[in-house]
Order: structure tokens, then sequence, then C-alpha cells
């Protein structure tokens, strides 16, 4: 995800990068000759003489931007769901930290919340990867032990295998007596927000916006923009090229940007940050333990290995 700050109103006339003009170049290009064909024509088709004006063609594309934001708001509101839980993620990661940190006061207690922070770290890797279906290998190794890497590396849903390393953690403190039953009903309360938290985000994943839905609306865009040129040629003459291709902008970069947002986990220009998430969450728990510089030091040196 491209985060920028604000910029000033002209040079966001002339960003390129993030947008998504790049993508819809040759889509645009097309449009754009095809409107000086139909325009030297005066659109007429094999001697026939295309009947539009613009009364229709305005009717039309009202109930086309609708469609349009309609379709807008459910690919934001899928964007806006991963944020949130992801949002809660590191909530849930700092609680969890939080209270670890009580082992601290208990007395003869053996546990590492060290050990317990790089699990909530290798968490949050492994869902960004589960996420991407891309290789959380290198990631995880400077977070795991071996013998946990070992456990979690063939794993087809990794996140799930790493909060059962959490649970176990916290079951030894328990045997240990370094927290009570209390306690480890609450750290067991943070454990099932992070497994709503994975399936709040596989739901998103694996429910996609229905295709049906998509292709006829993709259809109609693309039928829409294809008639432009016919209905504005008796009005507009040679001008008629520019603003087709300025209106079809309009509703197809709509479109791009809808079929950008729907999978908010990606790797798009406009999906969400995922690794940065995973770099705060990573940064703020080790803060919290004071081991964030020993730690950065360690998987750097796992990784140079």
């Amino acid at each position: 995800m491209i985060i920028r700050k604000k910029e000033h109103w002209f040079r966001m006339l002339f960003v390129w990068h993030g947008s998504v003009l790049p993508a819809l170049l040759p889509r645009l290009g097309l449009l754009f000759v095809l409107s000086l064909v139909v325009t030297y024509f005066h659109g007429i088709v094999f001697t026939f003489k295309i009947p539009l004006n613009t009364a229709p063609l305005t009717l039309f594309g009202f109930v086309l931007a609708l469609f349009l934001g309609f379709r807008n708001n459910a690919s934001y509101e899928r964007f806006w769901e991963g944020r949130k839980l992801w949002g809660a993620l590191l909530n849930t990661a700092r609680s969890l930290t939080r209270q670890a940190l009580t082992l601290k006061a208990a007395n003869n207690c053996r546990m590492s919340v060290v050990d317990f922070v790089q699990l909530q770290s290798a968490f949050g890797y492994a869902l960004k990867h589960q996420l991407r279906e891309t290789d959380a290998y290198h990631d995880l190794k400077p977070r795991l032990q071996e013998q946990q890497l070992s456990i979690v590396a063939t794993a087809k849903y990794k996140p799930a295998l790493i909060m059962s390393l959490m649970a176990e953690w916290v079951q030894q403190a328990k045997n240990e007596g370094c927290i009570d039953s209390i306690q480890q009903a609450r750290f067991d309360e943070n454990l099932d927000k992070l497994a709503d938290i994975v399936g709040g985000c596989e739901r998103i994943v694996s429910t996609p916006i229905p295709y049906s839905y998509r292709v006829l609306l993709h259809r109609t865009v693309y039928i829409y923009c294809f008639l432009l040129p016919f209905g504005l040629v008796d009005s507009l003459g040679w001008f008629t090229p520019l603003i087709v291709v300025f209106i079809a902008y309009t509703f197809v970069a709509f479109e791009a940007i809808a079929d950008e947002i729907e999978e908010p986990f990606g790797t798009e220009a406009n999906d969400l940050a995922l690794n940065s998430m995973c770099e705060m969450i990573d940064e703020t728990i080790h803060e919290m333990v004071g081991e964030h510089v020993a730690i950065s030091q360690k998987m750097e040196q796992n990784i140079i290995d």
C-alpha cells in the first residue's frame, strides 16, 4: 500500500505512482482510437447512421454511476473490515504481552516472556503470508525455535499452529505456578480474539464479490464507453475523442479501484500495508519487554546465516 503525506492540489493532478492510470492506458487508448474513427465517419457504420444522442446516454450514465457507487462501497467495506481486523491484532498482541509481563512478578518463574513475544511476532507474519499465499519460512525462521519451526514450516494453516504453541506456553506457565486460573482464562480470551481475527481474514479471502455481478457491471461499463462516441459525435465533433476518454477514465477507473481493494491483503498499490503492520506489531511488543535492540540484532544474524 502506498502511504503519502497530503500533497498540493496541483501536484495531485500529475501523480503517477499509486494511480490506476498506468493500467488503464491501453484501454483508454483503444477508446480514443475508436472515437477518432467514429468522428471521422460521423457515426456512420456501413452506410448506416447510428441514431444515438446524449439523452439516453445521460440517463444510462446516471444509473451506471449508482451501480458503480454500490460496487465501490462493497469493495471498500471489505477493505475497511480487513484494516479493522489487523488493528485488533495489534491491540490483542499488546494485551497478551502486557499479561505475560506479569510473570516477572512471580517467584521462581522460569517462563521466558521473550519466547512468548516471539510467537506473537511469528503469528502476524504467518497470517500475512497465508493471506497472500506466499512462503513464510524466511520470516518465521528468526522468530521461532528450531523445534517450533519444524512443526509450523510444513503446515498449511500456520497461524492456527502458532496459536496452539502460545496456548501451550500459557498452560506451562500455569503448571509452573507463574499464573493462576483467572490469569489463564484472561490469556485464553485474547487467544480466542486471535482466532476470530484469523477467521475474519479468511472469510474475506474466501468470499469474493459474486462473479456474475462483477461480469455484469464490467460489460455494462465498457458497452457504455463504446457507445459514447456515437452519441456525442453530432454535438461535439472533433472534441468527441477527448470527452469520451475523460468520461471513460472516470467509469473505468472506479471499476479498477473496486477490483483492487476487493482483495485487501494483496500486494497491489492500494492494498493494505501488511508489511508495515507486521513490523509495527513486532516493534511494539519487543519494546514492551525491553528486548527490541537485542532481538533485532539476533534476527539480522539469523537472516545472514
